[in-house]
């Protein structure tokens, strides 16, 4: 049986926000991924381009991690998403 995803074809919801958040942190893709390993999450570069582009489903525990690091709730990350 094939995962879900959005309407428009997309593996995750998040994606957009993920990379606007990063954006306005200035935060390049490296540095995302330097800052989630500090507090112990083993997500690298690759994996938040693959999120941000929409080429990968999101894990739960990923969801957590990108929430503690900038500081907002699940609906900030899926905020304007299309389903």
């Amino acid at each position: 049986m094939p995962k879900p995803r959005t309407s428009n074809g997309n593996k995750n919801m998040i994606g957009k926000n993920l990379m606007l958040l990063r954006q306005n942190r200035e935060l390049s893709q490296r540095d995302l991924a330097r800052e989630l390993q500090l507090i112990g999450y083993d997500i690298d570069r690759n994996v938040i381009t693959r999120i941000e582009t929409n080429q990968r489903y999101v894990t739960d525990i990923e969801i957590l991690a990108f929430c503690q690091v900038f500081h907002v709730t699940f609906e900030d990350l899926i905020k304007d998403a299309q389903v």
